[in-house]
């Protein structure tokens, strides 16, 4: 053999000795952690049964596993949005969990209000308002004032109740409460057409737009993260959480010229006022008609 080729050959088996030498010592290397040591991301642990108003979720079946986990993740890692809706719930789910049990609506539905506004008075960006987010049509159709001057769509009472009729009429139209409440978000036209286009009459079966989609599984994700705060990582003591004033009422049946006036007249301030009766939406209460509206007085 040529000393030349000799030489590389024992050269190159050398070298290739190196790498393996360099290749095995860095599998060995410990992997270094970019965050802290004790931060962590854990996956979810999706609960074995959960339902909506007593009607069972397919958990058996992949895609509505996933789509479950989706949400929970959603809802579990942004923290401060889960946070402040737990702080909310604490100061509006006393006042509506009594108003869906006189109206007959399963107290699951708290949640959907939840999944509409976030449990604050900000309307979306196609119009619908209130705690409820109820387009100013819808609000109209079922009884509700909606004007310039006086929106009943942001009391919370009354939108309750309107919430309530719409979710009990669309049952009975659909058949299930969970179909009802995809309605809420979609409208019982839309939903009864996809049951007849795909010859399915329950909603997991149903293929629909990603909004709609998503729609069900916030409410269910929001009603095991809310129900199970500590079970997802929230740590918070019970003074850290909202709580609603306490109020009286004050039934008035004329015109109100200045809401200010008004509400001094009662001890209070313009804005301490407003923030318990919201619908009041302008400086005064026009009232051309005579109607007996009922304002909250708050108690300092």
């Amino acid at each position: 053999m040529n000393k030349s080729i000799r030489f590389l050959s024992l050269s190159s088996i050398a070298f290739a000795g190196i790498l393996f030498t360099n290749t095995i010592s860095q599998s060995n290397i410990q992997e270094v952690k970019n965050v802290a040591e004790s931060y962590e991301i854990k996956a979810v642990k999706i609960p074995n049964y959960m339902e909506l108003a007593g009607e069972r979720v397919p958990l058996e079946k992949a895609d509505i596993k996933e789509r479950m986990d989706r949400e929970l993740l959603v809802n579990t890692y942004w923290q401060s949005n889960g946070l402040l809706l737990i702080k909310r719930a604490n100061k509006f789910f006393p006042i509506i969990e009594p108003l869906l049990a006189k109206y007959g609506l399963p107290d699951d539905f708290k949640y959907l209000c939840v999944a509409e506004s976030a449990l604050i008075n900000i309307p979306s960006s196609k119009g619908a308002a209130g705690y409820w987010h109820f387009m100013p049509a819808t609000g109209r159709e079922y009884g509700l004032e909606v004007n310039r001057n006086v929106d009943e769509r942001y009391n919370l009472e009354k939108s309750t109740r309107v919430a309530a009729e719409y979710l009990k009429r669309a049952k009975k139209k659909l058949g299930s409460w969970t179909l009802a409440a995809a309605a809420y978000n979609a409208g019982n036209g839309r939903i009864s057409q996809r049951m007849r286009q795909q010859k399915a009459n329950d909603y997991y079966d149903l293929l629909l737009n990603t909004e709609t989609g998503r729609y069900i599984f916030r409410i269910l994700a929001l009603k095991e993260v809310l129900s199970n705060p500590k079970k997802y990582g929230f740590v918070y003591d019970q003074d850290d959480l909202y709580t609603h004033p306490h109020t009286y009422d004050v039934k008035v049946d004329t015109a109100i010229t200045n809401i200010a006036n008004f509400a001094k007249n009662y001890g209070i301030t313009y804005k301490d006022l407003k923030l318990v009766n919201p619908w009041l939406r302008e400086t005064k209460l026009n009232n051309k008609s005579r109607k007996e509206y009922t304002i909250k007085i708050p108690i300092h």
